[in-house]
């Protein structure tokens, strides 16, 4: 037997970094990961699907969004389970009761919404753990396993949220005890665990039988999602006493969210980002965040600052993580002795100087006028050239 494990569809989900048309193309791209698991499903001959929860980014969601992210479930063809997660959770204002959801949910899709055992066809269930709130009190996938008997039935549990061998708030209430999954796991009352929450493919413990998927589209930059993207093939060997489980990864995302740090000392260093950044391809589901640190002349900073211009342009996103980063800009000698001023307009220029090279309050003012001029200096010479290449034709 086999199906499909997924998770943390967050449809719906925004990113307020995103560029103003890379918002739809995002919400699409994700409603598309979806859809696209059809295509899976047909060429590896899965069962089902299940996601383990967090199908939805809240509870909250437009029409549009629920409407659309059905119709994405419904392309899929096969049987698809979904598992209420914290950001989606069955309380008062749930999305699985609501009226749009009720009459349009396609018939391949089922809500887990109740804990414990669904059958999916003799001799093969589900066994869910549900949210019915964002903040449990108890180990709801402990509650589910506890009583399960080992009887030949082979079993998937679904269950959603942090595992207390890698959150590090082990204390938590609601956190997944392992101890008591891999008991379960051990007596032959469950065969595999599909989890949810974490958005990156780890496996956990040692039996290769508890797996998240991660998030079929990236959520995060990738210092703190590592491993995004996939969604899992999992098969069981339903004839085998033991239930042989076998897990393999399909790659279906397309979007990359990336962290980039760099020092930028000299106009070099500037170059170097620039040709970086220019390589890297799809920049149109690219979203890149810049931990710069340096120290740069106002010109060097000026062309620092035109570069990341032009490629906030390009990319659905470049921006400066601004806890990480740190430029200081101070103007180099006779950086400005040839502008081809003179008189007020040279001693004005001294002064701005002399104040960006100072401690005072206006320091960074100063900078930001002088690289300012830089530019104005540069586009009139650029003008000029333009001009007088007219003329000579």
């Amino acid at each position: 037997m086999r199906f499909l494990h997924t998770a943390d569809w967050q449809l719906g989900m925004t990113r307020h970094f995103l560029n103003g048309e890379a918002q739809p193309r995002y919400s699409a791209a994700r409603r598309d990961a979806v859809a696209g698991l059809a295509a899976v499903a047909d060429r590896t001959g899965a069962e089902f699907i299940v996601v383990a929860g967090d199908v939805f980014e809240h509870n909250q969601l437009a029409p549009r969004d629920v409407s659309q992210s059905l119709e994405a479930m419904r392309a899929i063809g096969i049987p698809v389970y979904l598992l209420p997660g914290n950001h989606d959770p069955l309380d008062a204002s749930s999305v699985y009761t609501s009226a749009l959801f009720t009459a349009e949910r396609p018939a391949n899709v089922t809500v887990l919404d109740r804990a414990g055992v669904h059958e999916v066809r003799p001799g093969l269930e589900i066994v869910a753990a549900p949210w019915r709130s964002k903040a449990p009190t108890t180990d709801l996938l402990g509650e589910v396993l506890a009583e399960l008997p080992a009887d030949g039935v082979t079993r998937i549990v679904v269950g959603h949220g942090g595992v207390d061998l890698l959150d590090p708030d082990k204390d938590k209430p609601s956190v997944i005890r392992l101890a008591a999954v891999e008991s379960a796991l051990t007596r032959g009352a469950v065969h595999y665990v599909a989890l949810g929450d974490k958005h990156s493919r780890t496996e956990v413990g040692s039996t290769g039988r508890v797996w998240y998927s991660g998030s079929p589209e990236v959520t995060n930059y990738d210092d703190i999602e590592s491993d995004p993207g996939h969604i899992l093939l999992v098969d069981i060997d339903e004839d085998d006493p033991a239930r042989e489980v076998r897990v393999s990864a399909e790659r279906v995302g397309r979007w990359r969210f990336v962290t980039l740090r760099r020092s930028v000392d000299t106009d070099r260093d500037v170059a170097d980002l620039d040709i970086n950044l220019d390589l890297m391809g799809d920049k149109d589901r690219t979203v890149v965040r810049l931990a710069l640190t340096g120290s740069l002349t106002v010109t060097d900073k000026a062309a620092l600052d035109a570069c990341l211009d032009k490629y906030a342009r390009l990319f659905a996103a470049l921006t400066t993580w601004e806890r990480h980063t740190d430029i200081a800009v101070l103007p180099a000698d006779g950086e400005f002795d040839d502008l081809g001023i003179g008189g007020f307009a040279a001693a004005a220029v001294d002064e701005l100087v002399a104040t960006a090279r100072s401690d005072a309050d206006t320091a960074d003012d100063a900078r930001a006028a002088l690289g300012l001029l830089l530019r104005l200096v540069d586009k009139a010479s650029v003008d000029k050239a333009n001009v007088d290449k007219g003329s000579a034709a």
